[in-house]
């Protein structure tokens, strides 16, 4: 059976300690469940959201009844790391594939301001290697020798486009607010990145090259799509993947799980018109491009992560939600969205315009 993206929406993205500093990730979910499920002739069949750092139960289902959906609806939480809310799509999709379900409410939600995680996870074993984030970002930026400079160009690349959707009113139609909130908080602050780049201390490692910059922020957001089996305007679900890899190069699992995607569908990287992959760091972005041979001309054309925010549970739903405007916008036939998580895990998938 074939899966459609009808509808996406989102909440703005708030930094943490900011605009949404004491809403919890379940307050965010709702009002998008409810903004997705406004519109629609019937109920979804499940409500799925990817949640990493929040304070257990089951956002989902918590997130749901708060929107005022019927008791009937059930709800399930997952917790993929980074790709979360791109693997409750994956996992929607699977499910109306199979015939299990016809309509699914589908993403992720990540509230930084409230979790009470204060500490990282464990995500791979002592024997094998679990540093932190940042360090695995300055890791790969040796194993490849990525410079300080083309990871700080990427930067600049990225807030330069979201400034210029910003500008653009590209976001307008897919926000739901929040508490009185309707834009983004990094749209409120200006900030001189051409300038401020170069001039940033490294983060992790004396003499490094991961920057406050070039590295994503500590978010808070939720990010949902409706799916369904019955045609309609918007993304047809192609195919996915998901691949494990080396869990010290958490930033490089973008390509095993593209390469996968790529091989399984016969598809090289030149078929692909636009590309959506997680900004956690700009060290990572670089990476896939080389490897992948991707333009930066048809990666992240919007700006991502490094400018928008990185709210962890959110970040992988709101990918396909950057494609499914983007590509109607742009009259694009065939995109991506791949995510690389803690532990050594990348997941992608691939969908085409309708």
């Amino acid at each position: 059976m074939t899966v459609y993206i009808t509808d996406a929406r989102r909440t703005p993205v708030g930094v943490k300690d900011g605009i949404f500093a004491h809403i919890e990730p379940a307050e965010l979910a709702a009002p998008v469940i409810a903004a997705l499920t406004k519109p629609i002739k019937h109920l979804p069949d499940e409500v799925i959201l990817g949640n990493v750092t929040g304070p257990g139960g089951n956002i989902a289902r918590l997130s749901s009844l708060i929107a005022g959906l019927p008791e009937a609806v059930p709800g399930l939480t997952i917790d993929r790391q980074c790709s979360s809310g791109l693997e409750a799509i994956r996992l929607g999709a699977a499910l109306i594939q199979s015939g299990e379900a016809q309509s699914i409410i589908a993403g992720g939600c990540e509230s930084s301001s409230t979790s009470p995680r204060p500490e990282k996870a464990v995500f791979s074993p002592e024997l094998i290697g679990d540093p932190e984030m940042g360090i695995a970002a300055e890791w790969l930026a040796e194993r490849e020798h990525i410079s300080r400079k083309e990871q700080d160009d990427y930067a600049v690349l990225s807030y330069k486009r979201y400034g210029e959707s910003i500008k653009k009113q590209r976001f307008v139609d897919e926000i739901v607010p929040i508490a009185g909130h309707t834009k983004d908080e990094a749209a409120l602050k200006k900030r001189p990145i051409e300038k401020m780049a170069p001039r940033a201390k490294a983060s992790f490692k004396k003499g490094g090259t991961v920057t406050p910059l070039n590295a994503s922020a500590f978010n808070d957001a939720a990010c949902a799509v409706t799916m369904t089996s019955v045609k309609a305007p918007g993304l047809k679900v192609v195919a996915s993947a998901v691949a494990g890899a080396d869990p010290n190069f958490p930033a490089a699992t973008p390509v095993p799980a593209i390469e996968k995607l790529l091989q399984k569908t016969g598809l090289s990287s030149s078929h692909i018109d636009v590309w959506e992959i997680n900004e956690a760091f700009a060290v990572k972005m670089v990476y896939a491009a080389r490897k992948l041979n991707i333009p930066f001309r048809k990666l992240n054309p919007d700006g991502g992560g490094l400018a928008l925010g990185h709210p962890y549970g959110a970040s992988g739903a709101m990918l396909v939600l950057r494609l499914f405007y983007g590509m109607q916008q742009r009259k694009e036939a065939y995109g991506i969205a791949a995510v690389g998580s803690a532990g050594g895990i990348g997941v992608a998938m691939l969908f085409e315009r309708v």
